[in-house]
């Protein structure tokens, strides 16, 4: 229960504050745990971190599978791909897992991170090669890169709206640099 709480409160933090926020003693004093205690169940800023990861992301990508298995075509399972991420945005969960800062974790948690993200790179590749893509583990990668810069888009509270950055984002996923078509 302790552990749930603590995760709870760094989720809070790093949603808050991002990274620099995510410290013991701030998670000590959300918890109402001595700063030591916290040690007693991570051993870093990175721990925390990492199992944040392990236990949001699986959650978050299901999401993300479940709109897409709502989708009746391959292009409607790219669309709801991005925009189910960039709902996420504002999630606590979602915030968790891109407020990792890559130099703060071992190359293990990197090498699961990593991983994880293959999966939800992979979610579109079949709909890729139902469009026709040629490579498309290669347009999944680019794929992700266009939502990737939405997300950043949206986090800094860009002048656009996030909707109207969701709108781009889709329109880019879908007819490339041509735009919307209508």
């Amino acid at each position: 229960m302790q552990r749930r709480a603590l995760l709870d409160a760094a989720r809070t933090l790093l949603s808050e504050g991002g990274t620099d926020a995510l410290t013991f003693p701030a998670l000590a004093e959300r918890t109402g745990l001595a700063r030591s205690s916290v040690y007693e169940y991570f051993r870093s800023r990175a721990a925390v971190v990492e199992e944040l990861c392990a236990v949001d992301f699986p959650v978050w990508a299901a999401e993300v599978e479940a709109a897409m298995a709502e989708a009746a075509t391959p292009e409607g399972r790219i669309e709801a791909y991005v925009r189910r991420q960039l709902a996420l945005v504002g999630d606590r969960r979602h915030r968790a897992v891109v407020a990792i800062s890559a130099g703060e974790l071992d190359q293990g948690a990197r090498e699961k991170i990593r991983a994880a993200h293959g999966g939800l790179i992979a979610m579109t590749v079949e709909a890729l090669e139902e469009l026709g893509q040629e490579q498309p583990r290669l347009a999944a990668m680019l794929l992700q890169g266009v939502v990737d810069a939405a997300v950043r888009r949206i986090e800094l509270g860009a002048a656009e709206d996030p909707e109207e950055i969701t709108e781009a984002a889709v329109a880019m996923a879908l007819n490339g640099v041509r735009g919307r078509s209508d």
